[in-house]
């Protein structure tokens, strides 16, 4: 769970390198800054600092360090999970550079754990994992097994198997480079250990950089044990540096989260369709929470807290953002439902779409029916109330059974304020009709097609507000005129 312990005495502190430009990216955001599932890499990495309950992170920035910071203190830090703090790289002079900077804030009492900015999807069961093979004593590195391990450092392991180094690929043999178990770059290590390794770490390779897996020489030849958590799964050790290395570590997040849907019962039309994001705006993380036999169709994407009841059918290409939709309910093409802060609420039975719009504070009762090209926000509709199609409810409180018509709209703004309109149970408001707020509809009451209603309509009246219609006998059309 969140926040949860592991077996290290110490206080874990996270390091998370996040200075590279990456300029593959060929983009003026900074590389940690892109989006996977709607949050930037580097909050995936801040959370798993969270997971582990780590005493501080100290962030690593360099290129758009502004920017990357000011991303970091609005994130998931900022809640006091966790001390925050930012060093500066710059230059940029190789991961053991990078490290160096943030040693003048580690404690010596704590676990280190070093982590990339452009590593999102590391599960915090391996992190935390990684932390126990340290146990406060030993280096512990990351490692996975990759049958093409091409860029990664490989991991050197002696006659008795034991670790004895890591070598960066530009700097290996042919025999080296034939190794497939390599080093995902994520480590472990007691703070008073590491912070006696990096004043001795050397530039002195192909690169002219501070490599940081020199510390593993160091501690073999101190008699510091060597540890390594090994796992299979690359895409947990997978960084960020193009536009298309993001767009599949996209996939393959958003096809983990429709294999656990799937686990659970949802039917997903096509798993490799589907998409659950985070809300950028109010920062709220994603969860799509379903009871049984719920149907989703391709295309579809869920934004920040989503609840479907049991039966709800979700049709093809909806957004559906901040709602919860009830049991029975359906939920046509094309919707965009979109809660924000006030949230969404469908009832039972509904019927919303296609091409339907359901904006923050919208509340539909059992039964209501929703049609194309229908816009409904701050409102709240009865059981039984319909606006099947061309309309627009804003502000409004509509009661049960209403028919709202085609074409028609509640005028809520008058340039300054907004104000309310009441449409009381049993109304039916004819098509193409204006309803001036604030006014109220009385019970039973009909509003003629085409009125424009800036006083209340008393109840099981008619109310009519529009010009007499004028015939001409006779009348003939302009005719066209005809070149000479």
């Amino acid at each position: 769970p969140p926040g949860a312990q592991t077996r290290s005495m110490n206080p874990i502190d996270i390091v998370i390198m996040a200075a590279g430009k990456g300029t593959r990216m060929k983009s003026r955001i900074p590389k940690v800054l892109q989006r996977l599932a709607g949050r930037p890499l580097l909050q995936h990495v801040l959370g798993q600092a969270s997971a582990l309950g780590a005493r501080s992170a100290i962030v690593v920035t360099g290129h758009g360090a502004i920017e990357v910071e000011a991303a970091c203190a609005s994130g998931i830090s900022a809640r006091g999970q966790f001390d925050l703090k930012f060093v500066r790289q710059e230059p940029q002079l190789g991961t053991g550079h990078a490290v160096q900077q943030a040693a003048p804030l580690l404690q010596g009492d704590g676990t280190v754990v070093v982590l990339s900015g452009d590593v999102p999807l590391t599960q915090p069961d391996t992190v935390r994992a990684l932390v126990d093979a340290c146990a406060d004593e030993a280096l512990a590195l990351l490692t996975v097994r990759l049958p093409q391990p091409k860029g990664y450092g490989r991991i050197v392991r002696g006659a008795d198997g034991a670790v004895c180094g890591i070598v960066e690929e530009k700097d290996a043999t042919d025999a080296q480079r034939a190794i497939t178990e390599v080093y995902s770059g994520i480590l472990a290590v007691p703070a008073r250990l590491l912070l006696q390794w990096l004043p001795r770490l050397s530039n002195q390779n192909a690169q002219g950089e501070y490599y940081l897996t020199e510390v593993v020489a160091m501690a073999v030849a101190q008699g510091v044990p060597v540890t390594t958590h090994t796992i299979d799964d690359a895409v947990q050790v997978a960084g960020v540096n193009s536009p298309a290395q993001l767009a599949e570590l996209e996939r393959a997040h958003q096809s983990r989260a429709a294999a656990a849907l799937m686990e659970q019962g949802v039917r997903l039309l096509d798993p490799a369709r589907f998409d659950l994001r985070d809300d950028a705006r109010s920062g709220a993380r994603a969860e799509l929470v379903c009871a049984q036999d719920v149907e989703i169709d391709v295309g579809c994407i869920f934004t920040g807290q989503v609840e479907l009841g049991e039966g709800a059918r979700i049709g093809a290409y909806c957004c559906i953002a901040n709602a919860s939709i009830a049991a029975g309910a359906v939920i046509h093409p094309f919707t965009h439902i979109d809660g924000e802060a006030a949230g969404v609420q469908v009832g039972e039975g509904a019927l919303v779409g296609p091409f339907a719009r359901l904006r923050p504070g919208a509340q539909l009762g059992r039964g209501v029916h929703i049609g194309n090209f229908v816009e409904v926000k701050n409102s709240q509709l009865a059981d039984g109330a319909k606006a099947n199609h061309l309309a627009y409810l804003g502000d409004a409180t509509v009661g049960e059974r209403v028919n709202y018509g085609a074409g028609s709209i509640t005028a809520n703004y008058d340039g300054a304020n907004k104000h309310r309109t009441v449409i009381e149970a049993d109304v039916h408001i004819g098509s193409n009709c204006v309803l001036v707020a604030p006014v109220t509809i009385g019970a039973g009451a009909t509003v003629g097609g085409g009125s424009t209603i800036s006083k209340d309509v008393p109840a099981a009246s008619l109310g009519v507000a529009r010009g007499r219609q004028t015939n001409i006998t006779g009348w003939r059309r302009p005719a066209k005129k005809t070149a000479p």
